[in-house]
């Protein structure tokens, strides 16, 4: 059975983190040449390239795997040895998270345990759709999630539901819906998008009012908090969770645009569970 020296793994972690070898060689505090002489030992070990040698490198399928073991190592470590609670070593929790929770339930809901616990995160920001291949990856430990099926040696625990309504300024409203929200309207209005995979939007459309997915066009902005902004300076109309914009909408500089009509996503907590 091959047993890889973790020291190699933690190279390609490094590697994989950093974006680049010479900034995980200063991470390492060894030689640049150091960090490619560790990985070359560890692709030669399994007998295949467990780097794409891009820019930023990747891991290959047999990579993610190795770094899906680095992360459960820690993590036992962490476990056996209590360096959570006695405060020797900050945990470092990985977690894969879409950017509306991040913008309004997640960091509440961290804070008393960062409060209490010497615990450094790193936030990856992944929609919802998508979060779990980072957990299946192995480049994270938890997840924030659509998706409830089981993964191997992970649990999985129901959220609840985030509530997103089609809201815009009044003026927007004005301009580009005069008589009401139609098919024919919405065609003209612009909306926006958190990348090019979010189809939340489209699917709200399709959904209430029959429009094909790609009809309506789209800024693409990778920021839940500009998404407000942008319905608020009257630039877009778009999906925006009901607990992030509850303020504006009391206020009346949001309006709900289709009253008794939301786009409702349950959210899971997905997460590496040691045996």
């Amino acid at each position: 059975m091959k047993r890889p020296d973790y020291r190699t793994l933690q190279a390609l972690d490094a590697v994989i983190r950093e974006r680049g070898f010479e900034r995980a060689a200063q991470k390492l505090c060894i030689t640049q040449s150091a960090v490619s002489q560790r990985i070359k030992q560890l692709e030669n070990m399994f007998g295949q390239p467990l780097l794409v040698r891009t820019v930023p490198p990747r891991p290959t399928e047999q990579g993610q795997k190795l770094l899906a073991l680095l992360r459960q190592v820690e993590l036992l470590e962490e476990e056996w040895l209590g360096d959570a609670q006695t405060g020797s070593t900050p945990l470092l929790l990985s977690l894969a998270v879409n950017a509306d929770s991040l913008a309004t339930w997640l960091l509440p809901a961290l804070a008393p345990v960062l409060a209490d616990s010497p615990i450094r995160l790193n936030l990856q920001v992944e929609d919802e759709t998508r979060t779990q291949e980072r957990l299946r990856r192995g480049e994270v430990v938890g997840a924030v999630s659509i998706q409830h099926q089981a993964l191997p040696s992970c649990l999985v625990d129901k959220l609840g539901a985030l509530d997103y309504l089609f809201v815009a300024s009044k003026p927007f409203a004005e301009r580009y819906f005069p008589n009401g929200v139609t098919r024919s309207s919405l065609l003209k209005a612009p909306a926006v998008a958190f990348d090019h995979l979010d189809d939340m939007h489209q699917a709200f459309l399709q959904q209430n009012f029959d429009l094909p997915p790609g009809s309506v066009p789209c800024h693409i902005v990778n920021s839940s908090e500009a998404f407000v902004q942008l319905a608020r300076q009257g630039t877009t109309c778009c999906m925006i969770p009901h607990l992030q914009s509850e303020k504006e909408l009391e206020s009346g500089e949001l309006i709900n645009l289709t009253p008794g009509l939301l786009q409702r996503r349950m959210l899971y907590w997905r997460r590496f569970a040691p045996d």
